[in-house]
């Protein structure tokens, strides 16, 4: 099952739009009860990510700027941040940049 879900308010750059869907996504998967999603599951999960997706999105345009970027960083960023430019632990805290 997933893990918590991460801010993505405030983060440089931007929140990207797979970055809140895979957060909806993980949302979905959470409350629905969902190690795993079936052909059956699907189209339920698809219909959720997407408006849970499109509601993230307005959210963050229309809260105020944040002044402390958030501790953790976005699973997607985490995955990325192993291609050898920013290594990361596992609370999210930069250790260094390449």
């Amino acid at each position: 099952m997933c893990r918590n879900i991460t801010a993505l308010r405030g983060l440089e750059p931007a929140a990207t739009a797979e970055e809140i869907e895979a957060a909806a996504l993980q949302y979905v998967r959470k409350v629905g009860g969902l190690s795993s999603i079936s052909a059956t599951t699907r189209p339920a999960v698809d219909a959720a990510v997407a408006e849970i997706a499109a509601i993230t999105t307005r959210l963050l345009e229309d809260l105020p700027e944040r002044k402390v970027p958030p501790k953790n960083l976005p699973p997607l960023r985490r995955l990325h941040s192993h291609d050898g430019h920013v290594h990361t632990h596992e609370h999210g805290e930069h250790t260094h940049v390449h």
